[in-house]
C-alpha cells in the first residue's frame, strides 16, 4: 500500500515562502501512477482542497484561494510530491495533507472522497 509522509511545514510571517513535499513509499509504481493532491484542514474548519495534479503532472487544479500563488509540482523518480507556497497571509494557516486517488483514476479531483491514501498532515503557521 502507498504510504505518504508530508514536512516542510513551520512557522512563518505573512508574505513570507515555504515548500511542502510528501514522500511516497511502500509500493512500486503506484506513487508515478496516481493522480495526487493537498488539501488543508485549519482549526474548527472542515478539511479543504487546494491543489491536484495529473499522472506525469501535464494537468493541475487549483483552489481560487491559493490560485496564483502556490504551485503543486511532481518528482516522479524521486516519488515525491511539492506544494511551493508563496505570499502566504495567516488564512493559510492550517494542517497541510497529501493524498492520492486510486491508480485506475486519471482525472484531477477537488473532491476528498476521491482519494483513498492520506498523509499524517503537516503543520503550516503563518502569522500577521
Amino acid at each position: 500500500q502507498l504510504q505518504l509522509t508530508e514536512s516542510g511545514g513551520g512557522l512563518v510571517q505573512s508574505g513570507d515562502s515555504l515548500r511542502l513535499s510528501c514522500a511516497g513509499s511502500g509500493t512500486g509504481s503506484t506513487f508515478r501512477n496516481s493522480v495526487l493532491g493537498w488539501f488543508r484542514q485549519a482549526p474548527g474548519k472542515e478539511r479543504e482542497f487546494v491543489a491536484s495534479i495529473s499522472k506525469f503532472g501535464g494537468i493541475v487544479l487549483y483552489e481560487p484561494a491559493v490560485q496564483g500563488r502556490f504551485v503543486i509540482s511532481r518528482e516522479d523518480f524521486k516519488n515525491t510530491l511539492y506544494l511551493q507556497m508563496n505570499d502566504l497571509n495567516p488564512d493559510d494557516t492550517a494542517v497541510y495533507f497529501c493524498a492520492a486517488r486510486p491508480v485506475p483514476a486519471t482525472q484531477v479531483s477537488l473532491r476528498d472522497d476521491d482519494y483513498i491514501n492520506w498523509g499524517q498532515g503537516t503543520q503550516v503557521t503563518v502569522s500577521s
